[in-house]
């Protein structure tokens, strides 16, 4: 049965697949988050990656200090400068996360169907009988039969450095347990999952609190990545925080869904959070593996109905070490798209994988060329329909501009936005064609100071499929009188012919705001 998402023509040409893709400026529609770490922090990788389509970089604070990114960050920005390319920061807590700890280091065998302990006195050497964690009320939170993971790269699916626990008996404030495969657990630090367990942990810890206030607000990060996110009002209390730190208060929160708690309140998660991250590595462990598929599919359709980005993670683990993915990976990845991802989050793959800029290349070729079969009209019809009558203004404006640049087979949609919201609102209805969002910076005051907004709304629209942002002259008002704004409209269409989505006769949607009226016209170049 095709994906309905799946447009291919009939009668299919088998030569056709072999055709080689055209190069373009944008490497895919859909976007690329890539997580920053030993492998992925000099000057020159960093340019290598955003030059290949990484533009949202994601600094995961479940290791490393404050004083590690902040070099990767500052590496980052030059490479920036460097090569052009906007990049929109991710700061990602660490949360509730349940850990074992092994002070000495030493390598530890566990045997199949040998007894382990779990327990919460962290003085204790880690041992094959012996594992310490960092959480006293485990053992008031499972039972007899539970599963428990643990391993130094739990969550990455191809590892074999992780055992599987079942839970035989809780003592006091140990809990023992059945190893049911053998391994070797490598390092100092372990992950440990309790599946379908609820772990009464709050989701932002005291260090989270401590790193968003100091180094969030510091570099004024885009993007907030809320770690095992339970309840909606984990994204309320999160908020509320953000709002106090100032600068933070623009600073968009994707709930990170981790676990069968944050599926069970999806909906209510979705309505308060700006975006969300399936974290597919931890739910593929609370989950049957039958099932997550199913929960893939059905998030990802809430989301785009929503008109609220999804971002993916765990697609292609094995090139951590290998320069080509698995064919299951490959196909992975773009189903990813066909079910209405609007990026994919790489982990493991770009921190510590061998290669970092092949993979993000990779991944977005692959991105591309499930765009060329996604079937926008099946999809347009499906959200025209879920958004129902009447429309809201800007509903059937953006609606409205996507239909256009259709039919006259536009080469790319302009659309002039202050808040980003417009743009967004566009890319909601997956136009085939690049959007160029025109942010017009807004000039705000303390009454000590004068400053421009703009920066934050360019760079969180890097993390929403199919859009590309730049900034506008703050001279020029994104509302004209006239009935047009010539200025403004040579230079994005100025900046789309140097990216290449632009030429000679091509016919472009422009949507902007002319007065209190919206307006979408068709705009044809000459030579």
């Amino acid at each position: 049965m095709h994906s309905s998402h799946l447009l291919l023509e009939e009668p299919i040409r088998m030569a056709s697949i072999l055709e080689p893709s055209k190069c373009s400026f944008f490497p895919a529609l859909t976007k690329i988050v890539g997580t920053l770490g030993p492998k992925s922090r000099s000057v020159e990788t960093l340019s290598g990656c955003l030059k290949s389509g990484m533009s949202v970089a994601r600094f995961d604070f479940s290791w490393g200090d404050a004083d590690y990114h902040q070099e990767t960050l500052d590496n980052l920005k030059i490479a920036v400068k460097s090569t052009k390319k906007l990049c929109a920061v991710m700061l990602d807590t660490v949360g509730p996360e349940l850990q074992v700890i092994n002070k000495s280091g030493n390598a530890i065998t566990l045997k199949a169907d040998g007894l382990v302990t779990l327990t919460p006195s962290q003085d204790r050497e880690a041992s094959s009988e012996v594992l310490p964690i960092n959480f006293n009320g485990l053992a008031k939170a499972v039972k007899k039969g539970d599963t428990i993971f643990v391993g130094q790269y739990l969550f990455t699916g191809s590892e074999t450095t992780s055992v599987w626990l079942e839970v035989d008996e809780v003592k006091g404030d140990d809990v023992i347990c059945l190893s049911r495969n053998a391994a070797t657990l490598a390092g100092s630090l372990f992950t440990l999952h309790a599946s379908q367990v609820h772990i009464d942990l709050p989701t932002l810890t005291e260090k989270d609190k401590e790193v968003i206030s100091t180094w969030g607000v510091q570099n004024k990060i885009d993007f907030l990545s809320l770690s095992y996110c339970r309840h909606a009002e984990d994204v309320r209390q999160t908020r509320e925080m953000l709002k106090k730190l100032g600068d933070l208060s623009q600073t968009q929160i994707f709930a990170k869904i981790e676990n069968v708690e944050g599926l069970n309140h999806f909906d209510e998660i979705l309505q308060e959070a700006d975006g969300i991250i399936l974290s597919r590595g931890n739910l593929g462990i609370d989950l049957p593996p039958e099932k997550v598929f199913l929960f893939q599919k059905a998030a990802l359709y809430k989301c785009n109905m929503a008109g609220k980005p999804a971002v993916l993670t765990r697609v292609v683990d094995s090139m951590t070490d290998n320069l080509r993915p698995t064919r299951a990976e490959a196909t992975d990845v773009a189903n990813a798209v066909l079910d209405g991802s609007d990026a994919i989050l790489l982990g493991a793959e770009t921190l510590r994988g061998l290669y970092p800029v092949e993979t993000i290349s990779t991944v977005g070729r692959i991105c591309a060329e499930a765009e060329k079969v996604f079937n926008q009209d099946l999809y347009f019809k499906k959200t025209v329909k879920y958004v129902g009558e009447p429309m809201s203004h800007l509903e059937s404006i953006a609606s409205s501009a996507v239909r256009a640049a259709i039919k006259v087979k536009a080469s790319v949609i302009i659309c002039f936005t202050s808040s980003g919201r417009a743009a967004r609102l566009i890319a909601k209805y997956r136009p085939t064609m690049p959007v160029i969002s025109v942010v017009i910076p807004r000039v705000k005051t303390n009454q000590l100071k004068w400053s421009f907004s703009g920066a934050f709304e360019a760079r969180q629209s890097l993390i929403v499929r199919g859009l590309f942002p730049m900034l506008a002259d703050p001279r020029h008002p994104a509302e004209s009188t006239s009935a047009t704004n010539e200025s403004v409209l040579k230079v994005a269409l100025d900046h789309g012919k140097q990216a290449g989505v632009i030429k000679s006769h091509d016919r472009v949607v422009v949507c902007q705001k002319v007065g209190d009226a919206s307006v979408v016209k068709i705009i044809e170049l000459e030579d």
